[in-house]
């Protein structure tokens, strides 16, 4: 049965506040609430929570419990590896796709302008600035490739990807080269190489996560 417009959106904003405070770790790996602890903390009544569960539930963020509400789900170091993997092959893909229209100034100027307020976030000492405007960058590339299926393959495994980055971002060493290679590929994407560009962000993203996997190594950590 569907549900009434209005409740729809109720649904709507309980998953988006649920989902948003999993995503950065609000509510941790292993967080445990009854289904009436989610909806005050909400400020909302049981039934659009209990609709929202069961859509994170299927994007796999949590588990639904019955009777004893919900389990936000970890991340395990073999599913970080294997989704920054398939990450990596899609967003070479994305390069070489954008590379290949040799786009404009125009058309890059969001992936320019993240990088520039990635490095403002830097000299602020501000890394939640920092995560998000590396994050723009990355969707930026993947949109301005314009393959539908692409991105809806890359957004099925972004947000467990910002879960663990956002886990990390203060145990691992401080980002200072990523704005460089920021910079060279949207270099190469400009000069419509697409074999460069795909190889720099390839080499950036090889090189970014074994800093994240190496944390789970280093506090011995079994999921996140």
């Amino acid at each position: 049965m569907n549900l009434p417009i209005a409740a729809t959106s109720l649904v709507d904003t309980a998953y988006d506040l649920i989902r948003r405070r999993i995503l950065d770790n609000v509510w941790p790996p292993g967080h445990r609430a009854l289904e009436q602890e989610v909806a005050l903390a909400l400020g909302m009544s049981r039934t659009p929570v209990r609709e929202a569960l069961v859509r994170l539930e299927n994007d796999g963020l949590v588990e639904v419990v019955p009777r004893h509400g919900m389990r936000v789900l970890p991340v395990s170091p073999t599913d970080m590896r294997e989704i920054y993997e398939i990450l990596t092959a899609l967003e070479c893909m994305a390069a070489e796709i954008v590379a290949r229209r040799k786009p404009t100034d125009a058309e890059l100027q969001p992936l320019i302008q993240a990088t520039a307020d990635m490095d403002k976030a830097l000299e602020n000492d501000d890394l939640n600035a920092w995560a998000a405007a590396d994050e723009r960058f990355h969707a930026s590339l993947i949109e301005l490739s314009g393959n539908r299926q692409l991105a809806a393959t890359v957004w099925n495994y972004w947000d467990r990807a910002h879960r663990a980055r956002m886990f990390s971002l203060r145990l691992r060493p401080k980002p200072v080269n990523s704005t460089q290679e920021h910079t060279a590929l949207v270099d190469r994407l400009r000069d419509g190489d697409a074999a460069g560009a795909a190889q720099v962000n390839r080499e950036h993203r090889e090189r970014a996560s074994p800093e994240l996997l190496v944390i789970f190594e280093q506090f011995k950590l079994a999921q996140m």
